[in-house]
């Protein structure tokens, strides 16, 4: 099992959140609420009002996000559903708990809130310069007051982006 932080369409109440709960992928168990300890630029691009964050730590804010425990199958299919490595990439990234719900390990074994724990979270390098001028988020919602809705898949014209 791995730890990964999701924080844009994968989350809980968001557009993409059902492949966290379709069990065909794999396993996927909540554990809890996160915010990553340093700053990324969190943006929405593209003309499908994607969220990326651009892994330029430093910049922009902390990121608030969900942690997950994942089996090696839903990882392999992150890893397909994010385009990893081409779109985005897969990396370990410091992350501080916020709020802790798991329950499959022991008590003395649960990281306490304001701890740091280390998640994989993907994130890119290869966007458009011109992204790192966007308005940065600290908390992706594709429903929020940005009016920028993502376009799901199967909405689009090009079916692979």
């Amino acid at each position: 099992m791995a730890r990964v932080f999701v924080y844009g369409t994968l989350k809980k109440g968001q557009p993409n959140y059902h492949n966290m709960t379709d069990k065909s992928h794999g396993t996927a168990k909540f554990q809890g609420r996160g915010l990553t300890v340093e700053k990324y630029p969190l943006v929405i691009a593209g003309k499908y009002n994607v969220p990326f964050l651009l892994n330029t730590p430093g910049r922009g804010h902390r990121i608030a996000g969900e942690i997950y425990f994942v089996d090696d199958q839903m990882l392999q299919f992150l890893d397909e559903f994010e385009d990893c490595p081409n779109m985005y990439q897969r990396n370990p990234m410091r992350i501080e708990v916020v709020e802790w719900e798991g329950t499959n390990s022991a008590p003395e074994e649960r990281p306490a809130v304001n701890s740091i724990l280390e998640c994989y979270a993907y994130g890119t390098t290869t966007y458009q310069p011109e992204w790192i001028n966007l308005p940065y988020y600290d908390n992706y919602n594709s429903f929020g007051k940005h009016g920028l809705p993502y376009v799901l898949r199967e909405a689009r014209v090009d079916k692979n982006q």
